[in-house]
């Protein structure tokens, strides 16, 4: 599938129209209730699950209410709430740093700037985008491992770099949409379009990709790989299948995909968190995803 310029926006964003179809309910998994709260949540998740993430932040959060208290935190004490999450000492130092600079620099504020956010310890593009479009409203492409692999499966660049990844699709998708995008793009790759394994035979924009084929293409077989799982409480989502995917015509087709309600395999389900402010209960990643937002 070859593309010239004006084919591949129509077709990224039709991807992109039909992704949102089919996760309405795509949000940031991490729970959080005020901007340092999301912050926080996105330096833990760094090398482990955002689900990981949410089972020690409640304490967390309630030890450490705002930046002034992250900044006097004993060491050891921070250490051991975030030990679970893994490079525990490295989260910490950033954390306490994080405070410092909080307090020094933001009257204890989170910044609502891209260049602020940046000087941030252990603050860079892709924390800072999930900060700006998820607290402030202020949107931006979240380049993480699952959404750099996608978007070179769809040929929409094959940069490698992050920052040339999120200059490439931000040229290809309205500014107003880049938020949502970036929760469509990562919701489908950790529940389809799996590093090693991708759902082919599933997947709701298979007549529109130009990787169909890697993964497994028989409906049944693909069905089994999927990874929904509906967070405690959470009615199955609303969410309707696009229609009939048909393939590339060299490829077979792939039946229609069912509705997310209809995915979800057996699997434990995690114990309940605080809940996301200002998003329904909805599926979440389950743990066995390695890779975060």
């Amino acid at each position: 599938m070859v593309d010239d310029a004006l084919s591949r926006v129509r077709r990224a964003r039709k991807i992109y129209r039909d992704l949102a179809a089919f996760y309405p309910y795509a949000h940031c998994e991490l729970d959080f209730a005020t901007p340092l709260q999301l912050l926080v949540a996105t330096i833990l998740s760094a090398q482990t699950t955002d689900v990981g993430v949410n089972k020690v932040t409640p304490d967390l959060f309630a030890r450490y209410p705002d930046a002034a208290a992250l900044a006097g935190a004993d060491r050891e004490q921070l250490e051991a709430l975030i030990k679970p999450t893994g490079f525990f000492r490295a989260k910490a130092d950033s954390l306490i740093k994080l405070g410092d600079a909080l307090v020094e620099n933001f009257g204890g504020e989170v910044p609502r700037r891209m260049a602020q956010l940046v000087t941030l310890p252990g603050v860079g593009r892709k924390t800072a985008n999930v900060v700006l479009g998820n607290a402030f409203g202020v949107p931006g492409i979240t380049v993480d491992t699952h959404f750099g692999r996608l978007v070179r499966r769809w040929h929409w660049t094959q940069e490698e770099d992050p920052v040339k990844v999120e200059a490439a699709v931000g040229a290809l998708i309205p500014k107003r949409d880049w938020t949502m995008l970036s929760h469509v793009v990562i919701f489908h790759g950790r529940r389809i379009c799996h590093a090693k394994r991708p759902a082919c035979g599933a997947c709701p924009i298979a007549r529109l990709c130009p990787s169909y084929g890697i993964g497994e293409t028989d409906p049944a077989k693909a069905r089994t790989l999927l990874t929904f799982e509906l967070a405690p409480g959470a009615a199955p989502p609303a969410a309707s299948a696009p229609s009939a995917a048909s393939a590339p015509s060299v490829l077979a087709a792939p039946s229609a995909p069912a509705a997310p309600s209809e995915l979800a395999v057996a699997a434990p389900v995690p114990s309940a968190g605080p809940g996301i402010a200002g998003s329904p209960a909805s599926p979440v990643a389950t743990a066995a995803d390695p890779e975060t937002v």
